[in-house]
């Protein structure tokens, strides 16, 4: 493809991006705020930039990938001081669509196009393509990001104007996050009634209570696997987002509350490294060993 792509912000999430950008046959360039391995970079295929005035004037189409909305407005803000005729601004950061839509005319001023397109799913998702991704933004805006998008995602889905996706991306956590809620309350029920953990997961996964995420997650669950999908600090992040945007719309979010409460204890146990599904054996045991 002729598009130049520019990944701003090289985390787990932005790296796996430019990785894949490049596996792919992309021009890819990378920038961050904390500096890049130019070395390290080229051994996954892409170009490590220094500045960020040099990733926009080598780029056309700039992908956001990072950890928060300060992070988020900071950068946008950046780049609204720059000359970005042409540049079109993918926001895959999971964050308050108020985002995208503040920084929106900034954008705009300075001659570049905006669109919103969260990320469902993790690095190792991203690596094959098999990511999901809630686009929001004009027909035009999104009809150029496609091919791009296609690159990274097989289920690319377009969802409204500006700040769509990111609020599709809300609602999609709020199930996932509230359905590891509900899991861990149910171990920590079948450890005080006495099931062997082994016992429950054994029909758990065979049941229609066995969602695809819960079944995909199944050795790290077990403990035959240490592998990372997405952190326990990450979903913490993502929970408090999630809270702050119910309790705007007046929601109560209790199971949300619940769950930001459970991984914020994890925390708290120096555990927020570990993968998310965690949480379910951490529940059943804090139960099975009382």
């Amino acid at each position: 493809m002729s598009e130049r792509i520019g990944v701003i912000g090289l985390g787990r999430m932005g790296w796996a991006l430019a990785a894949r950008f490049a596996d792919m046959g992309a021009e890819v360039r990378g920038w961050t705020r904390s500096g890049v391995d130019a070395d390290r970079a080229s051994a996954a295929g892409f170009e490590g930039v220094g500045a960020l005035r040099d990733l926009v004037a080598d780029s056309d189409v700039l992908i956001l990938s990072l950890f928060n909305d300060a992070a988020a407005r900071d950068v946008l803000t950046r780049l609204s001081t720059l000359d970005l005729s042409g540049k079109l601004i993918v926001e895959t950061s999971t964050v308050s669509p108020n985002v995208v839509r503040d920084l929106a005319p900034h954008i705009k001023d300075a001659g570049g196009a905006l669109v919103d397109a969260p990320i469902s799913g993790g690095p190792d998702m991203l690596a094959t393509g098999v990511v999901g991704m809630f686009v929001g933004g004009s027909a035009e805006d999104v009809a150029r990001f496609a091919p791009v998008a296609a690159m990274v995602s097989d289920k690319v889905a377009h969802v409204g104007g500006l700040g769509a996706g990111a609020s599709a991306k809300i609602v999609n956590n709020m199930v996932l996050t509230g359905m590891w809620e509900v899991l861990s309350e149910a171990l920590e029920t079948g450890a005080g009634l006495g099931l062997e953990y082994e016992t429950i997961l054994g029909f758990l996964e065979k049941s229609p209570a066995a969602s695809p995420a819960f079944l995909q997650r199944m050795p790290i669950i077990k403990g035959d696997s240490d592998a990372v999908g997405f952190p326990v600090s990450g979903i913490a992040k993502d929970a408090a987002l999630m809270v702050a945007t119910s309790q705007e719309l007046d929601r109560e979010a209790t199971a949300l509350k619940a769950a930001l409460a459970r991984y914020e204890a994890m925390i708290e146990q120096d555990l927020g490294g570990q993968d998310l599904s965690t949480v379910v054996p951490h529940a059943f045991n804090a139960v099975a060993k009382t």
